[in-house]
């Protein structure tokens, strides 16, 4: 079955981009372009949606502040966040609300088809730049109560280096599936040891850049 995908962008020209490139991509679908939370959420809770693309930035509600609504009314769903620059406050808050994933807009239409593929499959892609901000968090907060793998740290550093799910593979010899678990079990490290509180006193203190 192809993986149903809906998109939330208030920029019309990206959305019929976006569309596009979703529509022509083997093994998926669009089945939704809306340009703000509130025009997109009646039909997103009738169901039929894999997987939402959505935009930080929003006329009314904002995406990052929308995540709690969007996970409530549909559980089951993967939302993965766009947005033009790797905003560090709005990254962690994303993450702490609930997102599965954050990718820049300037990410290229493979590796945003491959970013639903991953994000369906459990997987929690983030964008090179993305990852810099993540691996920078865990180098100066210091060790959690589940810190990560050496071979975790390994994949964050090649992420945040640019090499794709499957070049980072090649390089650790590893497969592209055991790539998405060592990204799906980083970010479940990083949601449940960085709740907001501890996100916002970091970032207070400087600590992630």
């Amino acid at each position: 079955m192809s993986i149903r995908v809906a998109i939330i962008d208030d920029d019309r020209v990206l959305l019929d981009s976006l569309s596009r490139i979703i529509g022509a991509g083997s093994g998926l679908s669009c089945e939704g372009a809306f340009t703000s939370v509130e025009e997109a959420l009646p039909a997103l809770q009738r169901g039929g949606v894999d997987v939402l693309l959505l935009d930080i930035q929003l006329p009314g509600m904002q995406g990052d502040a929308a995540l709690e609504l969007l996970r409530a009314a549909c559980p089951s769903m993967r939302i993965l966040m766009l947005t033009v620059f790797s905003d560090r406050d709005r990254l962690f808050t994303s993450i702490c609300n609930g997102a599965h994933g954050y990718l820049l807009k300037s990410t290229p239409p493979g590796g945003l088809l491959d970013a639903i593929r991953a994000a369906q499959e459990g997987g929690s892609p983030l964008s090179p730049e993305i990852a810099r901000h993540v691996v920078s968090f865990f180098q100066k907060t210091g060790p959690a109560d589940q810190p990560l793998t050496a071979q975790e740290q390994r994949l964050l550093l090649l992420l945040a280096e640019g090499y794709s799910y499957q070049s980072a593979a090649d390089r650790m010899n590893i497969s592209v599936n055991t790539v998405r678990n060592y990204v799906r079990s980083i970010y479940e490290k990083l949601h449940v040891h960085s709740k907001s509180e501890a996100v916002n006193k970091a970032l207070r203190q400087g600590l992630i850049d």
